[in-house]
């Protein structure tokens, strides 16, 4: 089994490893990757690898069978050996913009509580799409101001366990008709934001979050779109970065 640093601990910025092995295609496995591989509407995470004697830039990384992460360079380059030991080195300013972004989504899907039907994830703004037929085109205004003070909140995001079985117990807990919860392992990660005691939002996620809502910093929605009869597209972005 892979040892997934970046699910032990999304604040970790670099980490030895081991190559594992070297994939037809030019990619490098890893025994404990520290980059989190695309996936949930999360982008890989980017940064370089160093070893004795070379170094390469990391574009990307990639899910792979097994549970294993691919990191794809980001240009042709020799590459570590397997058995090489390596130090992985993070795009740390892009992976906090998408753990901040992604843990805003999850408060978007509070603001807006209906099914989820698609999204997308940047380092410096992000989208959900919601099937929303028959209801009124939401205010920006209104939705801005909901995200914000739930943000204010300083709420904490924490993760836990289930069984599978749990979860089909409990569909409700799946808000996204487009993408469904990893299976195959036996259990499924939930993030909670809130306590037990007063919880936001419970859904099942792989990708990485803040610790707290406060980090997120201020809340543009910088354009609602009608996409189809049904969909309507909800795009959020950092205040400071708001370009719509």
């Amino acid at each position: 089994m892979t040892d997934l640093l970046f699910r032990q601990d999304a604040y970790r910025t670099s980490a030895p490893a081991r190559v594992v092995a070297v994939t037809g295609e030019g990619g490098v496995i890893l025994d404990t990757p520290l980059f989190y591989p695309r996936g949930g509407g999360q982008p890989g995470d980017s940064g370089r690898l160093s070893w004795t004697g070379g170094r390469v830039s990391v574009a990307t990384a990639v899910p792979a069978e097994g549970g294993s992460v691919v990191l794809v360079p980001a240009e042709a380059a020799a590459l570590p050996a397997p058995g090489a030991e390596v130090e992985q080195h993070l795009d740390w300013d892009r992976r906090y913009g998408h753990m901040r972004m992604h843990t805003a989504l999850h408060l978007l899907s509070v603001a807006l509580p209906w099914p989820v039907t698609g999204g997308a994830i940047a380092a410096d703004k992000g989208r959900l799409d919601f099937a929303m037929e028959g209801a009124p085109t939401p205010d920006p205004k209104v939705v801005q101001g909901q995200l914000n003070a739930l943000v204010d909140r300083d709420l904490p995001v924490s993760e836990e366990w289930i069984d599978e079985a749990d979860l089909d117990a409990n569909p409700g807990l799946v808000k996204t008709l487009s993408v469904a919860p990893p299976r195959g392992a036996g259990r499924i990660r939930l993030v909670r934001i809130g306590t037990a005691e007063e919880t936001i939002d419970l859904q099942p996620c792989g990708g990485t979050h803040v610790r707290r809502t406060a980090e997120i910093g201020k809340l543009a929605v910088t354009r609602i779109e009608n996409k189809g009869r049904m969909n309507r597209r909800v795009t959020i972005a950092f205040a400071g970065a708001a370009t719509g």
